[in-house]
């Protein structure tokens, strides 16, 4: 049990203490412990053997001893006990947005309410509108996210899928029973959502791979459904292929499970116009076998530029690679700084000072700070002494952690008549800012592009923040012509949020290749709330790299005079 999977815990028994409608002390506390604990930025076996963890503000000594019960055993009997005393389902409740702890609370209480179909059917029944602090409004809201997750039902957000596949490569790879071994499908493509899991493997003891797999806490169920694929289903209700490739196929089932079928396709067409055979066990010239033993291979025999799995999605990429044109792809390490964060000063759970710490520990060189504005008042927005304390603040740690470099910058709301909602005067303060939609998302097409493109035309407007506004598997992107709104950033040299936050992925991924085709920037931003939200950069390169952009693209590749220069250009 590590740091971060106690902080998860933790903030669950504040969730489950709320929807009981117990004292609402006793959920702070475990939330405030969950905070204090994660921004410690300490191993968590190293607080619990020092006996540094009931030291913590914030973290009693009752606290402690449950801590200590969870990191050394795994398990935290309280925890087992409250999870107990409420329906299984509930829980996933809170998945629907505007939906909080106490809102399910009051629900289950008043109308019996255990699950999302029992949620449908009160909502259908007119009941939840009856309740206090609900409304008709409020009714039609839940029923049209139900209505979002009953489309996407059986998907998975990728970061999910790829811890789930993480442990099992863990367990297999510690057992020696495999020589090569990844995973495929559309997780290996980073996908933003995966329906299912594939994984490869080349062992010579197939039985004994299934039986170490069986020992997998993780797998609820695994049958061998033939010699090449077992079928399995895991923990969160992941449905998992495991297939088996032969000595000197590894390369060409992996290029066949890695797809798309569009991909795959094409491929197998550029083969035949050559003469030649293509499938999952070999690549083939009248009749004799072409010797491969990576994907690379394989594309170097029929005579293309090797394609990343990421680009492997419509088939007109193996025109391009055929051409040579598959671009050099943006990577993790290209990336210097960090934009776009949430601190204390608003509805972040980290000071500022410990954002700065964590992105140095991380390897970058700055990181600029963009707490929300003060129409999110939500959220905590700013006011304008509240900016003034903050730059000072930033001036302050500037010169203690000297040559790195944090930036002022805010999220602007973007208001219905496509303004922002501080003065020139104000604006004039920041390095830069994000200018995001946060409210009426119900706008017709036509306005909510005349909104955003209003917005951009500020000229202290850098960045527009995640421009559709969707949360994946949770709520449809606003109405809003995209295309123009892109048009309008490369004229008006506004740079393209893509958001790493794997519940948004956004920009999309099929309008980066466009959007860098008429002279568009990027900035990858992970919209961070707390210190694992900085992480999520990685989800946003993914993005990144399926929408072709280079590091040329990217503005946070740049070094932060090259950044300044880049965005002093607005």
């Amino acid at each position: 049990m590590d740091r971060h999977e106690a902080v998860s815990l933790l903030n669950e028994i504040g969730m489950l203490l709320e929807i009981k409608g117990e004292n609402p002390f006793m959920a702070k506390a475990y939330y405030d412990a969950a905070r204090v604990l994660e921004s410690s930025g300490q191993d968590l076996g190293e607080l619990v053997e020092s006996g540094e963890l009931g030291k913590l503000k914030g973290i009693g000594k009752s606290l402690a001893r449950k801590i200590t019960e969870l990191y050394r055993t795994g398990q935290m009997e309280y925890y087992n006990e409250l999870k107990a005393s409420l329906p299984e389902e509930l829980l996933e409740m809170l998945r629907i947005p505007g939906l909080g702890p106490r809102k399910v609370g009051t629900i289950h209480r008043a109308l019996g309410v255990t699950s999302i179909a029992d949620l449908k059917k009160a909502c259908l029944e007119n009941a939840v509108a009856n309740l206090p602090g609900f409304g008709e409004k409020t009714q039609a809201r839940i029923l049209e996210a139900i209505k979002v997750m009953e489309k996407y039902a059986g998907q998975h957000l990728f970061p999910d899928a790829m811890r789930a596949v993480e442990r099992i490569k863990e367990d297999l790879e510690a057992s020696g029973l495999v020589s090569r071994l990844s995973e495929a499908g559309s997780l290996r493509r980073r996908r933003e959502t995966v329906s299912d899991i594939d994984i490869l493997v080349l062992c010579r003891d197939r039985q004994a791979v299934l039986e170490c797999l069986a020992n997998n806490p993780l797998l609820e169920k695994l049958e061998a459904e033939s010699r090449e694929e077992a079928k399995a289903v895991l923990a969160g209700g992941f449905k998992a292929s495991i297939h088996f490739a032969e000595e000197g196929e590894y390369p060409y089932a992996l290029l066949y499970l890695t797809g798309s079928q569009e991909h795959y396709g094409a491929l197998c067409a550029e083969a035949a116009r050559q003469g030649k055979l293509l499938d999952r066990h070999g690549l083939y010239k009248n009749s004799e076998a072409v010797a491969c033993y990576s994907e690379e291979d394989i594309y170097r025999a029929l005579g293309m530029a090797y394609v990343p799995p990421e680009l492997r999605e419509t088939g007109r990429e193996v025109d391009a690679a055929r051409r040579g044109e598959i671009p050099r792809l943006i990577k993790a390490g290209d990336i210097k700084g960090v934009l776009h964060v949430h601190t204390s000063f608003s509805d972040g759970t980290a000071s500022m000072e410990d954002m700065v710490r964590y992105c140095i520990q991380k390897g970058y060189t700055y990181l600029g700070i963009s707490d929300h504005s003060q129409t999110a008042y939500y959220a905590g927005g700013l006011l304008i002494d509240d900016i003034k304390r903050q730059h000072e603040e930033i001036d302050r740690l500037n010169e203690k952690y000297k040559p790195f470099r944090i930036l002022k910058g805010i999220e602007l709301d973007i208001l219905p008549d496509g303004s922002v909602d501080y003065p020139e005067e104000v604006l004039e303060w920041f390095d830069f800012t994000v200018a995001s939609i946060h409210s009426s998302f119900r706008m017709e097409e036509d306005r909510m592009t005349r909104r955003v493109i209003d917005a951009m035309k500020n000229r202290y407007v850098t960045i527009l923040g995640h421009p559709t506004g969707r949360l994946l598997l949770r709520r449809e992107a606003y109405r809003i012509n995209l295309e123009e709104v892109i048009k309008a950033a490369a004229r008006e040299g506004v740079i393209l949020e893509i958001n790493c936050n794997p519940y948004r992925l956004d920009l999309d991924w099929r309008y980066c290749k466009m959007a860098r085709e008429l002279g568009c920037s990027f900035a990858v931003c992970p919209d961070a709330h707390d210190l694992p939200g900085i992480d999520d950069m990685a989800y946003g390169i993914n993005v990144a790299r399926k929408g072709w952009l280079t590091a040329e693209d990217v503005v946070n590749t740049c070094s932060v005079d090259g950044l300044m220069a880049r965005m002093r250009r607005r």
